[in-house]
């Protein structure tokens, strides 16, 4: 098994529902959470806590530095039909990453004494899958 430095990670994502993802320039940092619902069941006897699982629980977090040449992040968070993403850990693995529907929410930072930067989060919309 293989371990990668995070700095080839890569996202692709659309503006639109339909429209053909692109990656995006500038992101360093995304974060995908795919946590399960777990609901208990323990019962009087039992040795220890027991759960059935639901569904899964899809979002997660981009971040980076703004760029006044792409503003699909931007497009993307407006869509009325949310996005396409495809999240790559690393481009020396390219045949391995997650990918699904989502809604996009975005936000700009500025301050004096800092770069401009753009960060948001997403939360599915529709299922996700994994290669």
């Amino acid at each position: 098994m293989a371990k990668y430095h995070g700095r080839k990670g890569l996202a692709y994502i659309s503006t639109t529902g339909s429209a053909a993802a692109v990656s995006i320039a500038q992101l360093n940092k995304w974060s995908l959470n795919m946590a399960v619902d777990s609901v208990e069941t323990s019962a009087f006897g039992d040795a220890n806590k027991n759960y059935v699982i639901g569904l899964k629980d899809v979002a997660g977090d981009l971040a980076g530095f703004w760029n006044d040449a792409v503003d699909s992040l931007f497009t993307g968070a407006d869509s009325a039909d949310g996005v396409k993403m495809y999240l790559y850990p690393s481009s020396d693995a390219i045949t391995k990453y997650w990918y699904g529907p989502a809604w996009l929410d975005m936000s700009v930072d500025v301050s004096q004494s800092g770069a401009v930067t753009v960060s948001g989060s997403f939360k599915a919309n529709g299922d996700w899958g994994s290669k």
